[in-house]
């Protein structure tokens, strides 16, 4: 079973069209969902978490229609959406707890969990501190463990590293592939190819629509893979050492 399946998905604001028959399949481990701004990637994912809702195509998550069985198919799915929802006044460790709460966790069990959470993203040792006080990298670590700490079978990623310098970057996504390594199916939405590995899945969106869905390396097939994306989409592609 696919952990992710999406079929024949559309929608549109107005008269503006921004999704146009997408269909994908995700198995556990890493894929990048590939595109310039404005292809319909945050648009994909508003309709992924339920945040929007379309009557064209079918989403499902774990096996579990997200029309027909919403809150089965929600709690299968952690996501880090591009801007940050933390409270900022609280510790790492009550932010934790605090989400912990709304999906129905508590006590010890919730303790345990953000322990376990914190820890593969390099943050246990800061769970004392105050999210005010992390700079921009840890605050984006804290948030994937945070949508972690349900267990979902597939993380959402909307260009988590916005923002960020090379070396929180670099961090963030070798935190995120080893969790994908770990069985954990990634979907992670970018325009920077340097944050694709070649062992990677690759989703390329353009326009509302998917022109390409192999292994990053059958896409580079011996060239850079800023190369691809430029020939596939007619848009400057975003990173370095591609």
């Amino acid at each position: 079973m696919t952990a992710l399946d999406v079929s024949d998905l559309g929608y549109s604001y107005g008269a503006k069209r921004a999704l146009d028959g997408v269909s994908f399949a995700l198995r556990p481990g890493f894929t990048a969902l590939l595109g310039p701004n404005g292809a319909g990637k945050s648009t994909l994912f508003a309709l992924l978490t339920r945040l929007f809702v379309s009557r064209e195509g079918q989403i499902r998550v774990a096996g579990h229609d997200i029309a027909h069985a919403p809150r089965a198919a929600l709690s299968k799915i952690g996501v880090v959406f591009q801007q940050p929802t933390l409270d900022l006044d609280m510790s790492v460790a009550s932010n934790m707890r605090y989400f912990a709460a709304l999906h129905g966790i508590s006590g010890r069990e919730a303790a345990a969990r953000a322990e376990v959470a914190l820890a593969q993203l390099g943050m246990q040792e800061r769970a004392a501190e105050k999210v005010r006080n992390l700079n921009g990298g840890h605050r984006r670590r804290m948030e994937i463990a945070r949508a972690l700490i349900h267990r979902p079978q597939v993380l959402l990623l909307d260009e988590p590293t916005v923002g960020l310098d090379f070396e929180s970057r670099r961090a963030i996504t070798a935190h995120v592939h080893a969790l994908a390594q770990g069985g954990l199916t990634v979907l992670w939405a970018t325009h920077l190819v340097d944050e694709i590995e070649d062992g990677d899945d690759v989703v390329v969106l353009h326009s509302g629509r998917v022109l390409a869905h192999e292994r990053a390396a059958a896409l580079r097939a011996g060239r850079p893979l800023a190369d691809v994306f430029i020939e596939l989409t007619g848009a400057s592609a975003g990173g370095a050492g591609a």
